[in-house]
């Protein structure tokens, strides 16, 4: 009685273990590859998922980006100088079958893809490009890296670069030549803020120059317009003057002469005119009184 109880305990057991080892919970980023006696026959999505014990084994495939750092490798450049470079690779499987059906060891194949195609990159490419066209690399190297992979259901999304260590020499080489340059800048731009201080203090000065001139300029039109006017008012002025007023101006002026130390005047002939009126009112008043009266 005991041994078949024993029995009957054995096979609860046995028949546990099947029924747990034919159910699966995938979760939501992965995918579950079903093979019955090694043949594919079936993906399995996210959710609970039965397998039939001993004839299927049920191989779980992780949809999620991942990435893969490559170590550091020592590459030649097309100008023969020898440079350490490092980087990751950034992958995700698209075809979960072939992930599993077409490559035992993705990883590893990965790697070993990833180094010699760094090599063969960096060969045909100059140091100064190397150093100067990160972005360019990456985009070779995972245009590269995608052909090989594609036949294996995984898309390399991203190939970043880390760090680029060139020898100690070409470093030192690098130092100098950066620092040469930023002398040469600093020599540029202090030329160059001369130059504008210059082009400035002589733009002030032409500007001063100007308006200095146009100021004379407008003084002298002011000044001849003022005599302008003014010579417009004698104008007016001697326009009421007759004869008699400019004859006892000259008589003024007679007077101021005579008082004078000369003994010699030259009369102009036209004072004689000017003082034609004076002489005939003289005579007429000669002849006036020679007349006899009239009784």
């Amino acid at each position: 009685m005991s041994a078949l109880i024993v029995v009957l305990i054995c096979l609860a057991v046995i028949l546990a273990i099947l029924i747990l080892s034919a159910i699966r919970v995938v979760k939501e980023w992965e995918r579950l590859v079903v093979l019955r006696w090694g043949k594919f026959v079936r993906l399995g999505g996210p959710g609970l998922r039965l397998l039939i014990p001993v004839l299927d084994q049920g191989l779980r495939v992780d949809l999620r980006e991942w990435y893969l750092p490559i170590a550091r490798q020592t590459c030649i450049t097309k100008d023969n100088a020898p440079i350490d470079i490092d980087f990751l690779i950034y992958w995700k499987v698209l075809d979960a079958a072939a992930s599993k059906i077409q490559v035992q060891d993705f990883s590893g194949a990965s790697q070993g893809i990833a180094t010699t195609t760094l090599r063969a990159v960096i060969g045909d490419i100059s140091l100064d490009d190397v150093l100067a066209k990160r972005e360019q690399i990456n985009q070779v190297l995972r245009e590269k890296l995608d052909e090989v992979t594609g036949r294996w259901g995984v898309k390399v999304t991203a190939v970043e670069i880390r760090e680029i260590l060139p020898p100690k020499e070409i470093q030192e080489a690098m130092n100098r030549q950066m620092a040469a340059e930023r002398i040469r800048r600093a020599v540029v731009i202090e030329a160059d803020g001369t130059r504008q201080a210059h082009i400035t203090v002589a733009d002030g000065d032409k500007q001063a120059t100007i308006l200095v001139a146009e100021g004379d300029r407008q003084a002298a039109i002011l000044r001849a317009e003022g005599f302008s006017l003014a010579l417009g008012k004698i104008f007016a002025v001697a326009q009421g003057i007759d004869a008699k007023t400019m004859s006892l101006q000259y008589f003024e002026t007679l007077k101021a002469l005579g008082a004078g130390p000369a003994t010699k005047f030259v009369l102009p002939l036209e004072f004689t005119n000017l003082l034609r009126p004076f002489t005939e009112l003289a005579a007429r008043g000669d002849a006036e009184p020679s007349q006899p009266a009239t009784p």
